[in-house]
């Protein structure tokens, strides 16, 4: 009974130790967003005596603000180059070993692959983020390593999107409080790796970079 209460005050303090590792991370997040809804349902929001809007705030911080809208007339542009990318990368994977387990809408093998073309933009493609399944969390790790350490390729992160090449391994990040049975239920390989793409240095420049990685694996 001792150790039944031993291991479960040891699992308790590992969820916190979790979730106290992603508020931190979180510190440097970037939130933004507007509220949508009725008028009813919004002027009890902003109700001056127990509105949660005047208690949290409604609009962010000024300079944050600003610094946004400096970046929003090129976000197309910056969308676009991350999508091209993505496309280009997860076509040249297939062809480096046509046994990499490679998980992209814009390939047609997706399930979804028409789904999505259905609805997307032609200019922007099927997204800037792509998925490679390593099958064991010790050689997505391995991977990520060599990427991020030896070839320079990119770098490893909980969040993505980035002017960098972001990758991680979701069953031991974002994804790490979920036990075995979940992450089977959802589908989730233990050596999933994402990759949010990033446009910096010429696609040759980082092919070569990744190329090199997966060949010492």
């Amino acid at each position: 009974m001792i150790l039944g209460l031993l291991l479960e005050c040891l699992s308790s303090l590992k969820d916190v130790r979790n979730k106290e590792k992603k508020s931190i991370l979180m510190l440097s997040w970037n939130f933004v967003g507007a509220v949508c809804g009725p008028a009813d349902i919004v002027d009890q929001m902003r109700e001056l005596h127990g509105g949660p809007l005047m208690f949290l705030g409604p609009t962010m911080n000024p300079k944050l603000a600003f610094e946004i809208s400096g970046w929003t007339p090129y976000l197309s542009m910056r969308m676009k180059k991350h999508c091209k990318r993505a496309k280009k990368y997860v076509t040249k994977m297939k062809e480096l070993d046509p046994n990499l387990d490679v998980l992209y809408p814009g390939l047609k093998e997706h399930p979804q692959h028409s789904l999505l073309k259905s609805m997307s933009n032609k200019d922007y493609g099927f997204g800037g983020v792509f998925c490679i399944d390593m099958k064991t969390e010790g050689r997505a790790c391995r991977l990520m390593d060599k990427l991020q350490n030896s070839t320079k390729f990119g770098f490893m992160g909980v969040s993505l999107g980035y002017y960098e090449t972001l990758m991680t391994c979701s069953s031991r990040s974002t994804n790490s409080m979920m036990d075995s049975k979940e992450k089977e239920s959802a589908g989730m390989s233990p050596g999933l790796v994402r990759f949010s793409v990033g446009y910096v240095g010429t696609f040759e420049q980082k092919w070569s970079q990744f190329t090199k990685a997966y060949s010492e694996m």
